[in-house]
């Protein structure tokens, strides 16, 4: 089981970043998906979560701004951010288990997540 994320980077407030994270040697199909941030000193906070039928909650920080979605394809989750603001600067995980859940302690094994940094 190995998720990858990406597309991170620095974005002017007001601006947009697509994340990906893309799975190997499983399917996302049958998992539900959730996207977390991290900023330094404080601990890993859920924002998005989709579930194994494709209903998705945002947390209220994000929602409106923050699309959660599937590409069965590509085996990839994205979260599509617009509207971003200074305090969305986070390192961006994502990860996957059996059943939906918004909580990061309900998962395991965090790879190295992707920088989002906005300016003001």
């Amino acid at each position: 089981v190995h998720l990858v994320e990406s597309g991170g980077g620095l974005v002017r407030a007001g601006g947009s970043l697509r994340l990906s994270c893309a799975a190997s040697g499983f399917t996302l199909d049958t998992y539900a998906v959730g996207w977390f941030r991290q900023v330094p000193g404080n601990g890993r906070l859920g924002i998005s979560c989709i579930s194994s039928d494709d209903s998705a909650y945002h947390a209220d920080s994000v929602r409106g701004r923050f699309t959660i979605s599937r590409d069965y394809d590509r085996n990839t989750v994205y979260l599509q951010m617009n509207r971003l603001k200074p305090e969305d600067t986070a390192v961006y995980y994502c990860n996957a288990r059996a059943r939906y859940s918004i909580s990061p302690e309900d998962y395991d094994f965090w790879g190295q997540g992707t920088q989002v940094t906005v300016s003001s």
